[in-house]
């Protein structure tokens, strides 16, 4: 169970949180081993339907822990602009959790792969993604975290402004 926001004037709502995650391009995936020791890696990542994708090697460290223990977070930074004079950064964020997969279905692992290809190389000829489909099919394993719960944060001079308040 996740806590009650401490500052609850400044979440975002669900259709701006879902935004963030659209639009952005990367997020720091969590997990825990099992001693409870968290790690985070960096991964590029595609949002749709309530579900983030990502792609990744076939073996590893981060498949390791997710096969101990599937519940996992993931959090993207929308907005980070340091504001010295005021002390302050202009910052929204998001943190999605949920329970991470492996995607074995042939079918839709290359479906999402196709999907990431689209959002990460939009100007790529298709025949230059389905060249890159054939090479790397074998390699890749996809995986599905369906988001259970998804909650943002904006700083306060953000909320002040989305709720048209007067800047103090």
């Amino acid at each position: 169970m996740i806590p009650v926001m401490r500052r609850g004037r400044q979440a975002l709502p669900q259709a701006v949180c879902e935004e963030i995650l659209t639009r952005s391009t990367a997020g720091v995936l969590a997990l825990a081993d099992a001693d409870g020791f968290p790690y985070t890696v960096p991964l590029s990542y595609l949002y749709q339907e309530g579900k983030i994708w990502f792609h990744c090697a076939r073996a590893g460290y981060k498949l390791d822990l997710m096969r101990q223990n599937p519940r996992a977070s993931f959090c993207v930074i929308g907005q980070d602009q340091v504001v010295p004079e005021e002390y302050t950064t202009y910052y929204r964020s998001v943190v999605a959790r949920g329970t991470l997969r492996e995607v074995t279905d042939p079918a839709v692992r290359e479906d999402i792969a196709r999907r990431l290809g689209r959002k990460y190389a939009p100007a790529q000829p298709e025949e230059a993604l389905e060249a890159e489909l054939r090479q790397y099919r074998d390699a890749v394993c996809i995986l599905e975290l369906t988001v259970e719960q998804l909650t943002g944060k904006e700083g306060s001079q953000l909320a002040r402004q989305r709720r048209g308040e007067a800047q103090l």
